[in-house]
């Protein structure tokens, strides 16, 4: 593949990404970037404001606004730390963390990747694996100027 059809590739695959967190955002009234965070949540939950923000690569000022969205939502709730009343936790409230756009899509990519060996899989995760690294750093960097 060539260096063209490479960047070619990239941006095919980043547009239709953002093309489908925008249909999903419109059908739950959530951004993208609430989308992802909510998964973050979910996934690695309960987090603190600046562990979302550092998985997020958003800044904590952004992670307010975005958690006070989910709250409205009813998805996610601040509650305090038991170990430490000072800090405040992120939780899931379960009602909207997997919902059915997202099973599906699942589902989909699921039959998708069965289609190739567990040799092909590894190197599709390595590339995908370091794409996110590429991904999370130059976000870093923009959010940072």
């Amino acid at each position: 593949m060539s260096e063209r059809q490479g960047a070619d590739l990239g941006r095919e695959l980043s547009a239709a990404v953002v093309m489908f967190h925008e249909a999903v955002g419109a059908r739950l009234g959530l951004s993208a970037s609430d989308q992802r965070a909510l998964a973050l949540i979910g996934r690695h939950g309960p987090l603190t404001a600046g562990q979302l923000a550092e998985h997020t690569g958003l800044t904590p000022g952004a992670i307010t606004g975005m958690v006070d969205r989910l709250e409205r939502a009813g998805l996610a709730r601040r509650e305090p730390d038991p170990s430490d009343r000072r800090r405040v936790l992120i939780t899931s409230t379960g009602t909207g963390g997997q919902p059915e756009v997202f099973r599906e899509l699942a589902a989909a990519m699921s039959d998708l990747t069965s289609r190739y060996t567990e040799s092909e899989q590894q190197v599709i995760a390595d590339y995908l694996t370091r794409t996110i690294g590429v991904l999370r750093e130059q976000t870093r960097k923009l959010t940072e100027l």
